[in-house]
């Protein structure tokens, strides 16, 4: 037999093509008893279903939603947050059929992912501010979910309480009696180093973060040092400048769980004993918090549940059963772990 086509398979069967082309795509529009048999000679004789790229034509959707990284592929695997986040929404949407393409901002002069990757929609996932991709998403006029991202008019959005998150992280190590705090970001470069005010962030997570640290830090007539960390890579060296200041910080508020587990192990090296002469409060409410030795005072957010909120928006905007612009805000909650205590001169 030669080359396997809808119609071999319709004249086996005894059915018109069409009802051979519903087997594959529109299941609901035959028996379960006929498409069972239609599928059962499909197998038989090798055949694996339509093309995709032209069962896509005919649809006139590609069948698939994109998730814009600012960072690069492997970030959706290795990190905690941004793995969870990606699961929710695969979880989601897979009753709907629809596939997930992954894509970043790196482009080469042949290719740009946010505009030659067929898409019915996408999620931009914690990309910056400046990033080029966005632009492009944007001009092809597909529905868009903006996520751990600065709220665009016209376009639904899905937040934390980064900023509240962070005040209750600042204000948990000052009421423990701490006065000397220092702030470990890594969202402002690739060098580690010092950050002076005002502080200058592209993108709004570590914006809104800072200045949840600092109503607190201020609110309490208090001021603290801001070392950045390089996104990417060990920040032990970032780390290591706030052993040399005078009075060394007791307590340190990071941008993250990584971050504080980080500042734990370097704390460690040092000669330090966390909490007893350091305290530690991360940011996520990862694994990573729970099971570090000790365990890390974390800020916990519900990634899970942002997956979620993101693709019910992105679902309903598809679907045009919403028009008004929409921006969920989830809250966040102190865990408090073994990583913080009082000062020492307090104990």
């Amino acid at each position: 037999m030669g080359r396997v086509t809808l119609q071999t398979i319709a004249d086996e069967v005894g059915v018109s093509r069409m009802t051979v082309s519903n087997a594959f795509s529109r299941p609901d529009q035959l028996s379960a008893d006929l498409r069972a048999t239609i599928l059962a000679k499909a197998a038989e004789l090798g055949y694996a279903g339509p093309d995709p790229t032209a069962r896509s034509l005919a649809r006139g959707r590609a069948g698939s939603v994109g998730i814009l990284f600012t960072d690069t592929f492997s970030y959706a695997f290795e990190d905690e947050v941004a793995a969870g986040f990606v699961g929710a929404i695969a979880a989601e949407l897979a009753p709907t059929g629809s596939a997930i393409t992954l894509l970043t901002s790196d482009t080469t002069a042949d290719f740009v992912p946010a505009r030659d990757v067929a898409l019915d929609a996408a999620v931009l996932y914690a990309c910056n501010d400046d990033s080029g991709a966005i632009d492009w998403l944007v001009r092809r006029r597909l529905p868009l979910v903006f996520v751990d991202h600065r709220p665009r008019p016209g376009y639904d959005s899905v937040n934390i309480d980064d900023r509240e998150g962070a005040r209750l992280a600042a204000d948990h190590v000052i009421g423990l009696g701490h006065e000397h705090l220092a702030v470990l970001t890594t969202a402002h470069g690739a060098e580690a180093g010092f950050v002076s005010a005002p502080f200058a962030a592209t993108h709004v997570v570590s914006e809104q973060r800072l200045l949840g640290w600092f109503d607190a830090i201020h609110g309490a007539g208090l001021d603290a040092p801001v070392v950045q960390a390089p996104k990417h890579g060990d920040p032990a060296d970032a780390i290591a400048l706030l052993w040399e200041l005078d009075p060394r910080p007791t307590a340190i508020v990071c941008f993250s769980d990584v971050a504080a587990a980080a500042a734990i192990r370097a704390a460690t090296e040092y000669g330090l004993v966390v909490p007893d002469d350091l305290s530690v409060v991360g940011f996520d409410g990862t694994q990573l918090a729970a099971w570090s030795q000790p365990s890390i005072t974390t800020i916990r957010q519900d990634v899970a549940a942002k997956g979620r909120a993101a693709a019910t928006l992105l679902g309903e905007r598809m679907t045009g059963s919403t028009k008004r612009a929409r921006r969920i805000v989830l809250p966040v909650e102190l865990v408090v772990g073994d990583s913080t205590a009082p000062p020492p001169t307090q104990r």
